[in-house]
């Protein structure tokens, strides 16, 4: 079981980083990023820690 990171919230439960009972991720940091030249809205940035279970 992956412990909880109060500080970083995370809902995606197909990451192996995500917190089963809660939703939370367990890394310690992430990275976070962009797959566009010009991001205008939130679904334009990216987890870059994601890893599929």
């Amino acid at each position: 079981m992956n412990q909880a990171n109060h500080a970083i919230k995370c809902t995606v439960q197909q990451c192996k980083h995500h917190c089963n009972s809660e939703n939370y991720c367990s890394l310690d940091c992430v990275t976070i990023g962009t797959h566009e030249m010009n991001p205008a809205m939130d679904q334009c940035t990216d987890c870059k820690s994601f890893a599929k279970k």
